[in-house]
């Protein structure tokens, strides 16, 4: 679905998972002092926006999602995951209860097969989920915005700001009066800064919660069974999954970024040593410098220097190995 506001001065439009939306208005970092000011908003009306309404919501959800969300009050933010039986990562929802629905937004293109997953889970339970992508966009305010929430919008509001479910129709509106917009590459900088895993890039077919560090944020350990919570208590117990993420600092001096899934090697074993990990993210910060995150093996030392393809990198530890 593309975004109005890429009419934009400036607007280059994002490629790949973000397509739809802008990568950048035209000053990329700009853009990120702006939002790390607390400034301006990002565009993120590409994601998937699903509701669950009914008296049995919450209870219901609670069954399904790794998250205790029985009794989430209203207003207050979440997240959780769906697992698969093996305890693998199959989706992610950042979500909040208005105090009558659920909303959850969701990676781009993932919200048909999770509406699928909820429909069939259903059963006898007074619930009903809804793909609301094209009637609501989702809209993030930094940390510290000082920006007023349009009356009767929905908000999602964390330590990294706030994400309103906008009517898709009042975007070209918003945008108008809480300028200056920034794009998805200035806040996936700012992601990849604060270590937070994101579904298709910190993720693959295999990636359990322990390994990117989702313990204690988007899953609960003392709420009751959901799909895949025997792998999550059998790896919480011995304390080893078979991979870890990492904060990588890249050699500035080269001209482009190592993309997704760019091998990771130790450094002293050069471009042809073993694989022990791939790139899951790359960014340039404003403050930084090129910087990624990169999914390990759990055995790779701590202080080890590596090389993402053929650029060096210093790993800093995001989970412990």
């Amino acid at each position: 679905m593309k975004s109005p506001l890429l009419s934009l001065p400036g607007a280059v439009p994002a490629e790949g998972r973000d397509e739809g939306v802008a990568a950048h208005y035209g000053d990329l970092f700009r853009e990120q002092r702006a939002l790390a000011d607390g400034t301006g908003f990002v565009d993120l009306s590409h994601r998937g926006v699903v509701t669950v309404t009914g008296e049995d919501r919450l209870s219901w959800l609670h069954l399904l999602l790794t998250q205790h969300v029985s009794e989430l009050p209203a207003g207050q933010a979440t997240e959780a995951l769906i697992l698969s039986a093996n305890g693998h990562i199959e989706h992610a929802l950042s979500l909040v209860d208005d105090g009558e629905t659920v909303w959850a937004h969701v990676e781009p293109g993932t919200q048909g097969e999770l509406l699928a997953y909820l429909e069939s889970m259903k059963f006898f339970y007074r619930v009903e989920v809804a793909d609301r992508t094209d009637a609501f966009a989702v809209v993030h305010l930094p940390a510290g915005s000082t920006a007023g929430t349009p009356e009767g919008v929905v908000v999602r509001e964390t330590a990294y700001g706030r994400d309103l479910f906008l009517p898709r129709a009042d975007l070209e509106s918003f945008a108008a009066a809480h300028g200056p917009a920034a794009g998805v590459l200035a806040y996936e900088a700012l992601r990849v800064e604060a270590h937070r895993p994101r579904l298709g890039f910190e993720t693959d077919h295999r990636t359990i919660p322990h390994e990117i560090g989702l313990i204690g944020t988007a899953v609960h350990l003392q709420k009751g069974c959901y799909r895949g919570q025997e792998t999550v208590a059998r790896v919480q117990n011995l304390g080893k999954p078979p991979r870890r993420l990492v904060f990588l600092h890249l050699d500035g001096s080269e001209v482009t970024l190592p993309g997704h899934g760019t091998p990771v090697r130790l450094a002293a074993d050069g471009a042809e040593g073993r694989q022990l990990g791939f790139v899951t993210s790359a960014a340039r910060h404003h403050e930084l410098g090129p910087i990624a995150l990169a999914l390990v093996k759990r055995n790779v030392p701590v202080d080890a220097p590596l090389v993402a393809g053929t650029t060096a990198a210093a790993q800093e530890t995001v989970v412990e190995p």
